[in-house]
């Protein structure tokens, strides 16, 4: 009996994708056809256009070794360094009137919708460089561990291009096939993407003031009180606690309280609703409390280092710019 090791059959597997021709993505047929019957959209450019899209083994590559599976410390120094608040204060002078005008309309404080930006493409310098295509064709039919959400991508993808007059085989985005500079995928950019400008379509790449409101009105669907902080800092978790939290808080203040974790409330009733947040510092566990806010920021990114890092880098944005915008309080 012939043995292959794991990585051998891989790497021919992989050849094989490579060598394939154009139109033989497993599962296209069958996409194709139930696309067609349930979405109205002609069968043979759907066929054409999943035919024009290529595999990249780079996307499977990259979404294997995504950075929030590094340590809380190591995700941590990608995004709070100057460079990244610098930007984003320059970023909000130069924008400034629309910013507050989102900001005001949304009722979402205006370091919180950059600090995504800044989190997503570092205030839009880098909206990705994959064609939206190959990333979820290769993803939708390659990619066996999340190959149906992405596949429903791929569908939600061919009506947004319809709906929004985008040129499906040029428009451009990340790995995952994520669009803009806040990075929403299809179903999220049909979803919740503004037409802020009043222009007549959703431009989540030109247009700064539909790309700012979108992410704006993303969390304010989900859920948003601008009145509440994200976290509250944690001076003393009891040895051997016992539960399990989530980012969607099950419990209050005054529970986690008389759990015996210590912390400043800031204020805050003892019935708001509230989560302990363990992230891998440097030295050791690291802990925060978090409020329906720091939830809803899971809900654009399911990460708790995500949400983290955007938290931090709104303080870090607001902190420099009362000082350099001179901002009000």
């Amino acid at each position: 009996m012939l043995f292959c090791s794991r990585a051998g059959l891989l790497a021919a597997l992989a050849a094989m994708i490579l060598h394939a021709p154009a139109g033989a993505h497993p599962g296209a047929e069958a996409f194709a056809e139930r696309l067609a019957a349930d979405g109205g959209i002609d069968v043979e450019y759907i066929r054409s256009s999943i035919a024009d899209a290529d595999y990249q083994q780079s996307i499977i590559d990259a979404i294997t070794r995504p950075a929030e599976a590094k340590p809380w410390h190591e995700y941590r120094r990608i995004f709070i360094r100057d460079t990244r608040i610098d930007g984003g204060v320059e970023f909000w002078r130069a924008n400034r009137s629309l910013v507050e005008q989102v900001a005001d309309e949304f009722g979402v404080r205006a370091e919180f919708v950059l600090a995504i930006v800044g989190v997503e493409t570092n205030y839009g310098l880098n909206t990705g460089s994959y064609r939206v295509l190959d990333a979820l064709v290769t993803l939708g039919f390659y990619y066996p561990r999340r190959g149906e959400f992405f596949a429903r991508e791929l569908a939600e993808f061919f009506h947004l291009s319809r709906e929004e007059n985008l040129p499906l085989d040029r428009v451009k985005g990340s790995y995952a096939g994520a669009m803009g500079l806040g990075q929403f995928i299809p179903s999220s950019y049909r979803a919740y993407a503004v037409d802020f400008d009043d222009s007549g379509s959703r431009d989540l790449w030109r247009s700064l003031p539909d790309a700012l409101a979108s992410v704006a009105n993303y969390l304010k669907v989900h859920g948003w009180d601008d009145g509440l902080p994200v976290v509250l800092s944690v001076s003393e978790v009891p040895v051997g606690l016992d539960e399990d939290f989530k980012p969607k808080p099950r419990h209050t203040l005054g529970e986690l309280a008389a759990m015996g974790i210590d912390f400043d409330a800031a204020g805050l009733a003892p019935e708001t609703p509230a989560t302990l947040v363990e992230l891998d510092g440097e030295d050791g566990a690291e802990y925060w409390i978090g409020l329906n806010n720091f939830y809803v920021i899971t809900r654009y990114n399911r990460s708790p280092l995500y949400a983290m890092a955007v938290a931090q880098l709104a303080d870090e944005l607001r902190l420099r710019a009362q000082d350099q915008l001179a901002l009000a309080d």
